[in-house]
């Protein structure tokens, strides 16, 4: 039986991911680890998480660092392989909160839309 994850270990587990790394990779985290992050929880019991790209010096250090660690890991995929998300909607949602994300001095809007396109069309 794995223990929960809290942030301290959340972000034990990730410095010692990016470290296996030999390239650029970008990790995407889903569900309660999100949460965990911006302190709206203090645990979950998984972390899910997705790599753009697969990287395989990564892929073959998660069930290591599962184990040294004591924590699951999950490969998650965007909802959107599962047919959950239905992207004329998240198109619509998309372009309700566009001209709001000035508020958001991190994100580059056309950098953004040109992600969400990408996400929806498997690119």
């Amino acid at each position: 039986m794995r223990r929960d994850v809290d942030a301290g270990r959340l972000r034990a587990f990730l410095r010692a991911l990016g470290a296996t790394a030999r390239a650029e990779t970008t990790l995407y985290l889903t569900g309660g680890a999100t949460a965990l992050l911006y302190g709206w929880r203090p645990g979950t019991i998984d972390v899910d998480l997705k790599l753009e790209p697969d990287r395989d010096e990564v892929l073959r250090a998660l069930p290591r660092l599962k184990e040294e660690l004591e924590m699951n890991v999950e490969l998650a995929s965007p909802m959107l392989d599962r047919g959950l998300v239905a992207p004329a909607r998240l198109r619509e949602l998309h372009a309700a909160i566009e001209p709001l994300l000035y508020r958001f001095p991190s994100v580059d809007p056309p950098t953004f839309r040109a992600s969400l396109e990408a996400a929806l069309s498997g690119r």
